[in-house]
């Protein structure tokens, strides 16, 4: 398979460099099974010979036409970290080139893959309308204002859709770079994640920190403060709205589209962020914990907490 990895200026260091370390650790490993899957073939490509990354550093490309007849176009993410500065870049004449170039990608026929804010690289260009996507959890309120026409889904780490593969936050490239390996080969994947010592990390869930979503909108920030004084009780939407001064219809479409969900189930991830801060800071037992966080019985918090984390209460006290 024959791979460009694009890189433009103010390209995350690490993103780019996951991407290659992960494809040329395959590369260097495909010998060790009984039935190798062919090389990837990688070429870093430019819109100059030498482009600088957001750290700073110098990175020497080939031709960018040389993506024309590639495989698999990879775009790593922009580091930026600034909601209002990434869209300005992603939209405006500084990412113009990138753009063309994942849309010519996409009209030839030709997969591409990108994590993190290069996600939003990928929606400016268009080629994640209709589709499922992922990005940096973080920042999945701004994108979901920002591109309606895409699903996108910030708890996942890794998705596909119709040809375009995206990944959650920074160090989702290592996932979306094994990502790449296992669509030839599951067992070189594995083979690659266990010499890298790299987890499998289906979701991003167990690492969202729901205030901080909350915080792109004042109602859904309101919301949340209401909700954590409120914790131990049954969820009353209703209620909340009256004190927000805000009709529960409108209560109920605010958070959906900030965050995608409804406002019972945000309450939900707060109790688990709650529960499993109880269970690693204290040694309160998980039916003193499940009455603290709203819920009567400690089976339906231990089934929460594993659908939420993918992990067990004893396994979140452990840690």
């Amino acid at each position: 398979m024959d791979v460009a990895v694009a890189v433009y200026d103010g390209v995350f260091d690490s993103g780019l460099s996951a991407i290659l370390d992960v494809l040329d650790a395959a590369n260097a490993m495909r010998g060790e099974l009984p039935q190798p899957p062919p090389a990837w073939q990688v070429t870093t490509v430019g819109f100059r010979r030498r482009v600088r990354t957001g750290a700073g550093h110098l990175v020497a490309t080939a031709p960018v036409a040389e993506a024309e007849h590639t495989d698999l176009l990879i775009v790593p993410a922009l580091a930026e970290r600034r909601p209002d500065a990434l869209i300005a870049h992603v939209s405006g004449p500084d990412s113009a080139a990138v753009r063309s170039l994942v849309g010519d990608a996409r009209g030839r026929g030709a997969p591409v893959a990108s994590a993190c804010t290069g996600t939003f690289l990928l929606a400016e260009a268009g080629v994640l309308d209709g589709r499922e996507a992922t990005t940096s959890w973080w920042l999945a309120p701004v994108f979901r204002q920002r591109y309606p026409a895409v699903t996108i889904d910030e708890t996942r780490m890794v998705t596909t859709s119709d040809g375009v593969t995206t990944a959650g936050a920074a160090f989702g490239h290592v996932d979306l770079a094994l990502a790449v390996v296992r669509m030839s080969s599951p067992a070189l994947a594995d083979l690659v994640a266990r010499y890298l010592v790299v987890d499998e990390r289906p979701s991003q869930s167990a690492y969202t920190i729901p205030s901080a979503l909350a915080q792109s909108d004042p109602v859904v920030a309101a919301f949340e403060r209401w909700a954590r004084l409120h914790l131990e009780e049954p969820v009353d939407v209703g209620a909340a709205a009256r004190s927000l001064g805000v009709s529960e219809r409108t209560l109920q479409r605010t958070v959906r589209r900030v965050l995608g969900t409804s406002p019972v189930r945000f309450v939900q991830d707060l109790r688990v962020e709650q529960a499993t801060h109880l269970l690693r800071t204290t040694d309160m037992s998980l039916d003193s914990i499940a009455r603290k966080v709203g819920y009567e019985h400690a089976n339906t918090l231990r089934i929460l907490l594993r659908e939420r984390t993918g992990s067990t209460a004893g396994a979140l006290r452990g840690r």
